[in-house]
């Protein structure tokens, strides 16, 4: 879809407010009408409640500058995470890991498997990795490791997220421990974003193969699991050699003060964890159930979102989107992941009231 001037008029990423607001506007929604927004991939609960206090508290801190090597923030993760705090660097959300990931391996030769974030190409553009791509399969987009592994064969680094965004699927660990093993062999670098592994049924951390293979990189995200976006928190986790190599291309102090201090609270915060893990194990078998009830097609999802399509009709996404934008209903178009071409719809889970309400607005198009 384009707008009058020839631009594509899809925002490239969930979440954006103005953006979202002026494609639905486009297609028919009056602006003063509430909008619920299942574009972006947030826990619902919000940030833990203590969040604004401590915020507050943490204010003084603007007024100095931040030590450029977090080594408390960086305490924290290791200790969470069971590691060394020289294999824990602290970025501006996960998108900097992604780039610092790239710029490891600047004009050198990488993989992405796809459909999956667009950030990971982006960021092979910008740092002129010659990018090559490999294709999840079937309809649980399953990955090839036959293909990967000869894939990885001829290439410097590949690119893999677990669970996937947009599918929700997860690579099975005895699968990423082979790429890893072959990446041993062949000196190639396996970057796996982890930037969904908060939502998963049980802990998926990929954090344990760390000590066996060095050739790994971990990228996490603490602003979706803590419903941040807007305070950009993330880090790279690996070798201690990798790891400091990554931060030699970091800019100075890339990470405020507030989003450093909230490291260790947030990551103590066990009960915002059992919480979340209380609504997920309530919501997604019932969103998933629902779907498949109503006879879309939705690969099996361990994250906190849905991809889905209607199989009667498989042209049919954007007069979906449409119909759920008409019951106020936000999705996440497709059209700026690679093979998936616009052809399947993205929506975040919810609470209760709102996952029912999607329910009843995908039964309504059955009805139609």
């Amino acid at each position: 879809m384009t707008d009058a001037t020839g631009r594509d008029a899809w925002p490239l990423h969930g979440g954006q407010p103005s953006a979202f607001a002026a494609l639905a506007q486009r297609h028919g929604w009056p602006s003063e009408r509430p909008l619920t927004d299942l574009s972006a991939n947030l826990n619902p609960l919000g940030p833990p409640a203590w969040l604004e206090s401590r915020l507050r508290d943490t204010l003084p801190a603007l007024a100095l500058y931040p030590d450029p090597d977090y080594p408390a923030a960086r305490r924290a993760m290791a200790e969470a995470e069971g590691l060394a705090p020289e294999q824990v660097l602290l970025t501006n959300g996960g998108a900097e890991a992604i780039f610092l990931a790239a710029a490891l391996h600047a004009g050198k030769r990488g993989v992405v498997v796809e459909p999956t974030f667009g950030e990971y190409a982006r960021a092979c553009r910008h740092y002129a990795v010659d990018l090559a791509r490999l294709t999840l399969t079937g309809p649980d987009f399953s990955l090839d490791i036959e293909a990967a592994g000869a894939a990885m064969r001829s290439a410097d680094v590949l690119w893999l997220c677990r669970p996937n965004n947009p599918t929700g699927t997860l690579v099975p660990r005895a699968e990423i421990e082979a790429l890893a093993e072959l990446g041993q062999r062949h000196a190639t670098t396996l970057v796996v974003d982890e930037a969904f592994v908060d939502f998963t049924a049980d802990d998926e951390r990929l954090t344990p193969l760390l000590a066996a293979y060095p050739n790994l990189l971990l990228q996490r995200s603490l602003t979706k699991f803590f419903t941040l976006p807007g305070l950009r928190l993330g880090a790279l986790l690996g070798s201690a050699e990798q790891i400091s190599r990554a931060a030699d291309c970091q800019l100075p102090w890339s990470v405020n003060a507030l989003a450093a201090e909230l490291v260790a609270p947030l990551l103590a915060g066990h009960e915002h964890q059992r919480r979340t893990q209380a609504w997920l194990d309530a919501e997604r078998p019932y969103l998933q159930s629902g779907v498949a009830r109503l006879g879309f097609e939705a690969p099996p999802t361990q994250a906190n979102f849905l991809l889905l399509r209607d199989p009667r009709d498989p042209d049919s996404a954007d007069p979906l989107f449409n119909h759920l934008l008409s019951h106020g209903l936000l999705a996440r178009h497709t059209h700026n992941f690679a093979g998936l071409d616009g052809g399947w719809l993205r929506v975040a889970l919810s609470e209760r009231d709102t996952n029912r309400r999607l329910l009843e607005a995908l039964a309504a198009w059955r009805e139609r």
